[in-house]
């Protein structure tokens, strides 16, 4: 294999940057040429790809965001445009593929190697709901922001004895929220994934005043409901002062952690390696302090469920 082509989708997570730069360097180091597709899909779709060297993907290591750009494309849901990407690649010469990207980048990749190309997808998404992986590259650095805006929210509650509802990131799944409700000490923490009765909710925000907590942090999922109707609804059944945080986008950026560094740099290896091997159709994960190989497969098809103990765990320090 002397070409290969490296592309980052859908939505932009911290890390993605050292996956490329990883991906690069690796490959030159293992006598290939590397082109970079920008903006994903629509990139591929559009033919526009760019030689990377060693110096191209200097300086990007600690930069959240990516270098090639990110974008949607409905045209590459279809065969026409799925032939097209495939067209534009085999045109300049490219032999495999390593796409960083989440659940549907991952499902993209595995349609362009069911039509002969040799592909490895990089699980890169903030949202940490990819089957086969306990992380995924961003989870770390998104949860850390979004403990430290905690921690700063916690002050002006305390300060006024408020409840704090907080908006984060996660339509289908509450790994953002749970993760870091439970490390930030909030003491309700809402999801997706599981009922949620608010009034069972004001219930326990009204026995945690009388029993002497000055203020309470309530971490939501935004797929649950919005933010802001929560908050309404304590207001009305608890009687109790509570403001409205959310955090939006700032959750998608920043420079990485060292943990979202050497995750996307380690899974990258294996990516450019595998495909000098000769293997196709794998995603590249984390699981119990080790890298794995997953079929691309299996890791979209499965749902990747939040552990029970965490439920439990976080309940019991809540009090």
């Amino acid at each position: 294999m002397k070409r290969i082509a490296v592309m980052t989708s859908g939505g932009d997570s911290p890390g993605m940057n050292a996956a490329i730069r990883s991906t690069v360097r690796v490959a030159l180091n293992e006598g290939m040429e590397v082109l970079g597709i920008i903006n994903g899909y629509a990139g591929m779709t559009e033919d526009q790809m760019v030689n990377l060297d060693s110096r191209a993907v200097g300086d990007i290591l600690h930069r959240g965001g990516t270098m090639l750009g990110t974008a949607r494309c409905e045209y590459f849901k279809t065969a026409e445009g799925r032939r097209q990407a495939l067209d534009n690649l085999r045109r300049r010469g490219v032999e495999g593929l390593v796409v960083i990207g989440g659940d549907g980048s991952l499902r993209g990749a595995k349609l362009l190697g069911e039509m002969g190309l040799p592909v490895v997808g990089l699980p890169g998404t903030i949202d940490n709901d990819i089957w086969g992986t306990d992380y995924t590259i961003g989870f770390d650095t998104a949860v850390n922001t979004v403990v430290d805006a905690i921690n700063k929210l916690r002050d002006t509650a305390s300060a006024h004895g408020r409840v704090m509802v907080i908006e984060v990131m996660g339509r289908k799944s509450g790994w953002i929220a749970m993760t870091s409700g439970l490390a930030g000490g909030a003491e309700q923490i809402l999801i997706p994934e599981m009922e949620v009765n608010l009034a069972e909710i004001c219930e326990q925000l009204r026995i945690s005043r009388s029993n002497g907590k000055k203020y309470s942090i309530v971490v939501v999922a935004e797929g649950v409901e919005g933010a802001s109707d929560i908050g309404d609804r304590i207001i009305a059944e608890t009687g109790l002062e509570t403001r409205v945080s959310v955090l939006g986008h700032i959750q998608r950026g920043g420079s990485p952690t060292v943990f979202d560094r050497i995750l996307a740099s380690t899974l990258s290896e294996q990516a450019v390696l595998s495909l000098k091997s000769g293997a196709s159709g794998v995603m590249f994960g984390y699981e119990k302090g080790a890298v794995v190989a997953v079929d691309i497969g299996e890791a979209v098809e499965n749902k990747k469920e939040i552990a029970p103990g965490m439920f439990r765990l976080a309940a019991v320090l809540a009090k």
